[in-house]
């Protein structure tokens, strides 16, 4: 390395290097493959490119749900005024923020567009079209970085991608902006050990891929390059949240754009517009198509049927799309060649097991399966399975999306049942127990395990292996499957007896959020007499009149979560029901702006349903009422994890729910949170004491509180609280306008205490009753 190692040769030699590479970027991803592998027919990406809706997405904290829940959420209509991040100013501060941006971290569930904006922001680069006064990007999917075992220093690293750079002595002489994008963090490989990796801070230091980027990622190495890495939420939380200065969340497709996306896929406009009023007329399918992929896979089915005239035929359910979808892709292959696609569906189902959505060749060798064969599928399949060349041109398998890998690992769980009288959860040799298996067996395998998941992975999978029970649906897969129907049981018994017990896991589980899931498979095989019920008496007004049991108020908890109208308000107490109905209820809590749960003999058990409310993404929630209950101090603790979430947007707490001074002190950490949302705390009829206020007021002094109302009626407090009151009414940090002490034994000596915190210069306190 020359003495001037850490500067570049000629201004003239950066400029060439940086249009080598301009042109090698442009040459790479102009084109979309929309699903289509390597070998297919490309799409020009300017051709096809929709809009995508981004948005500021809080932190980076984890989000344990299924991300078809996740999309249902994001599919509610919006209440609160979202500014729109375009792709290509994600490294830009939002209005009211001045700190510079060095590392961003977009999320998004599978398919909704992460890797597709990634293209947009290298193309138009490349295409001199935005970003300009960047040098250089490079991009660096995790799915490659997993690769390399050996040590090299990040030039060698780039280098190896873009050959061009070796004209280049290195990057760090401070004036040349670089953007490094790591896409797929959930592909991620790496144990990311931002504690005990060594310290890196030479970009010419030979090291381990980890070290690399636990360097680059906590600013040691190249501190002035930019980074953006993009994940899947389950995996947001490797990132230590100080090393990440700006969260954005990429959503989709609203609902124009995803019309504006089916008008761009289908020529015909009639038809465009028919298959457009279809997907409206299915709930669940309009709100799967605010993913990118499963619009294009909707668009696949329904232009077909739609031209060959059979409307009666229509998918209305995922599993219905899904078949179809398959059917397509198989209807010209061979026999051997459809027993590649039974090859693939067991290596579908064994990773989605391990929680794997890419694979290597170790991966295909676990299940069976040689690199040639793989080859072979992803050639034969390119809109099912698609094999791809990494930086160093080591070869990633992976399926075209999450939801194709879950329908066909559910192909292999039936095919086992059927063809190999083998229950793929529970594996046995025995003959006898091999005879007698049924497929309701499975079925009910399958729901335990799926309701034992912590993070829903089974989810989807389950909905599409019982809808695959009904005849309708095995008869599209007949090419495929080596038999339908089970031999001793019709698939009307398998039904009827899989309905059946769902409907006792529905009566019977504890956990609100898993039932939800349970009236989707339902809804799967076609069994909707519970919500219909539910909704019929909605739409009659007679609900207020019946006691619900627990299994009818799971069923209301479906309806409301599946509409796309965002609550006005939730009352709880209107529904007649016992404690165990209220806890099914508590889930829609999350698609409200005012929930008033107030005398509903709530434990400090609800607040964990609570907790995960006040994390999800786009909750409208801003007003929280829980007087009357029986929460404890232990619960207002759970309550807060959720308060302190930056995720959480409640406003206005009201909570009277036998606590004591206790609580105060979880309580007044919560409010010092940065961006603490709440501005309206009632805590009136707790015995929280003089003590209790006393923690309370090291919260309200805070220069992060936002605290504007805090009533504290009937709390057992008498002059002993009014100095550190006083304090916060004379504190230059304290946001307080309003303060209630109605009921509590001050006496004049108290109020001469307050008094004095009222003559301050500071104070800003407009009422105090």
């Amino acid at each position: 390395m020359s003495p001037n190692s850490h500067c570049f040769h000629s201004g003239q030699t950066l400029l060439t290097v940086q249009q080598e590479i301009k042109a090698k970027l442009k040459h790479k991803y102009q084109h979309i493959s929309e699903g289509i592998g390597h070998h297919g027919n490309q799409s020009l990406f300017k051709d096809i490119y929709t809009e995508l809706y981004i948005t500021e997405g809080g932190s980076g904290g984890l989000n344990n749900e299924h991300e078809v829940r996740q999309i249902e959420m994001a599919s509610k209509k919006q209440t609160t005024q979202e500014t729109p991040i375009k792709c290509n100013d994600i490294f830009k501060p939002l209005p009211g923020q001045d700190k510079p941006i060095r590392t961003v971290l977009t999320k998004g569930i599978a398919g909704v567009g992460k890797t597709v904006s990634v293209q947009k922001v290298i193309l138009d680069w490349a295409e001199g079209k935005a970003n300009q006064d960047i040098h250089f990007m490079f991009p660096l999917p995790f799915r490659d970085l997993n690769l390399k075992k050996d040590q090299y220093s990040l030039m060698q690293h780039i280098s190896h991608y873009l050959s061009e750079l070796k004209e280049i002595d290195s990057i760090e002489d401070g004036e040349t902006k670089t953007v490094f994008i790591f896409d797929g963090l959930d592909e991620c490989r790496l144990p990311l050990d931002f504690k005990n990796n060594e310290k890196c801070c030479d970009v010419t230091k030979p090291t381990s891929v980890d070290v690399l980027l636990t360097n680059l990622i906590k600013g040691n190495l190249l501190p002035s390059a930019l980074l953006w890495i993009t994940s899947r939420p389950a995996a947001a939380n490797q990132i230590p949240p100080e090393c990440v200065d700006q969260v954005t969340e990429v959503r989709g497709f609203n609902d124009p754009q995803k019309e504006e996306y089916l008008r761009k896929k289908i020529k015909d406009p009639n038809l465009a517009s028919e298959i457009i009023k279809h997907m409206k007329t299915s709930r669940s399918l309009h709100i799967m198509c605010h993913i990118p992929v499963f619009c294009w896979i909707s668009a696949t089915v329904l232009e077909m049927m739609l031209k060959e005239a059979e409307k009666d035929e229509v998918p209305k359910t995922l599993t219905q799309m899904y078949s179809h979808f398959i059917l397509i892709q198989i209807i010209e292959l061979s026999q051997s060649d459809k027993e590649m696609i039974l090859k693939l569906a067991k290596l579908a189902f064994q990773q989605l097991q391990k929680g794997n959505l890419i694979f290597y060749e170790e991966d295909l060798r676990e299940c069976g399966l040689d690199v040639t064969e793989a080859s072979e599928y992803s050639a034969l399949c390119t809109e099912i399975f698609k094999e791809e060349c990494g930086l160093y041109q080591d070869k990633v398998y992976s399926f075209l999306h999450l939801s194709i890998q879950e329908f066909l690992a559910a192909v292999h769980a039936l095919e086992s049942c059927l063809d190999k009288k083998e229950n793929v959860f529970s594996p046995t040799s025995d003959y006898d127990e091999k005879e007698s298996i049924q497929l309701s067996d499975l079925h009910r395998t399958a729901v335990d395990q799926a309701l034992k998941s912590e993070n829903g992975h089974l989810d989807l999978f389950l909905r599409f292996l019982l809808g695959l029970s009904l005849e309708s649906n095995q008869n599209l897969l007949r090419g495929l499957l080596t038999q339908t129907g089970s031999t001793t049981q019709t698939n009307e018994e398998t039904v009827e007896r899989t309905v059946r017990y769902l409907s006792d896991k529905i009566k019977e589980e504890s956990s609100p959020e898993r039932i939800i899931n349970l009236f989707h498979c339902l809804n799967e095989l076609g069994a909707n007499s519970l919500v219909e019920d539910m909704q019929n008496s909605l739409h009659s007004g007679t609900l207020s009149e019946t006691r619900l049991k627990p299994d009818q108020c799971s069923a209301l908890a479906y309806l409301l979560l599946m509409s796309e109208e965002v609550l006005e308000k939730f009352k709880l107490k209107r529904y007649n029901t016992s404690e165990k109905g209220y806890q099914r209820l508590m889930p829609v809590v999350k698609t409200c702006k005012r929930a008033l749960l107030d005398g509903c003999k709530l434990t400090y058990k609800s607040c964990e349903t609570l907790v995960s409310i006040h994390q999800t993404p786009n909750c409208p929630l801003r007003e929280l009422d829980l007087s009357y209950n029986d929460l404890e101090d232990r619960g207002v603790k759970l309550l807060c994890v959720g308060l302190t979430n930056p995720l959480c947007n409640i406003q206005t707490l009201v909570s009277g729910c036998n606590l004591t001074y206790e609580s105060c002190e979880t309580l007044a950490s919560a409010l010092q949170t940065p961006n603490s949302p709440v501005r309206e705390l009632d805590l009136s009829y707790n015995d929280l004491g003089d003590r209790g206020v006393e923690l309370l007021c090291v919260g309200l002094t805070s220069p992060l509180c936002n605290i504007q109302t805090l009533v504290l009626g009937q709390c057992g407090l008498t002059e002993g609280c009014c100095s550190d009151l006083a304090s916060v009414l004379s504190s230059p940090n304290s946001q307080l306008k309003q303060l209630e002490l109605r009921d509590n034994d001050l006496q004049d000596s108290g109020v001469t205490l307050l008094s004095a915190g009222l003559k301050d210069p500071d104070y800003r306190l407009h009422t105090l009753g």
